[in-house]
């Protein structure tokens, strides 16, 4: 079952160290171009991940092609794709070995979540990071 409670994604994101955001956009007029500032300007490393944008930066990071490419561990994908897109994403965070996956408002998969779960991943789907970390007043550790 998906994290929902506060405490629950509190924990989450205090223990979290780096963010792959796929989706990431390199137009401010996107929200997650917003979403990515904002998490870097709390203390976290965000990986974005655009196969369109292959090769550019976004807010002094690379951008990757796909979550094949990273080579660092990664606590939580991000996701900033369609609900029926985020399957794939899911998959390929499995396939990584990322510790969680984190689904945008609006974008909700139950089977990709089922998957995730089954493979040991924590889930939340359907929220924002950028909004939670404020709200909840998160202290990231170290």
């Amino acid at each position: 079952m998906p994290i929902t409670d506060d405490a629950g994604i509190k924990a989450l994101l205090e223990e979290t160290r780096t963010i792959a955001l796929v989706g990431a956009s390199d137009r401010p007029s996107r929200p997650s171009w917003g979403v990515m500032k904002r998490l870097q300007d709390h203390g976290y490393r965000v990986i974005p991940v655009n196969p369109q944008i292959t090769g550019e930066h976004v807010h002094g990071e690379f951008v990757f092609r796909d979550l094949d490419q990273l080579g660092d561990p990664i606590d939580i994908v991000d996701i900033f794709r369609n609900s029926a897109a985020a399957g794939d994403v899911v998959d390929d965070a499995i396939r990584i070995g990322a510790k969680a996956v984190w689904m945008q408002i609006g974008v909700v998969n139950e089977a990709a979540a089922a998957r995730a779960e089954a493979a040991g991943l924590k889930v939340v789907m359907d929220r924002c990071p950028a909004i939670d970390i404020p709200r909840l007043g998160v202290a990231r550790i170290g």
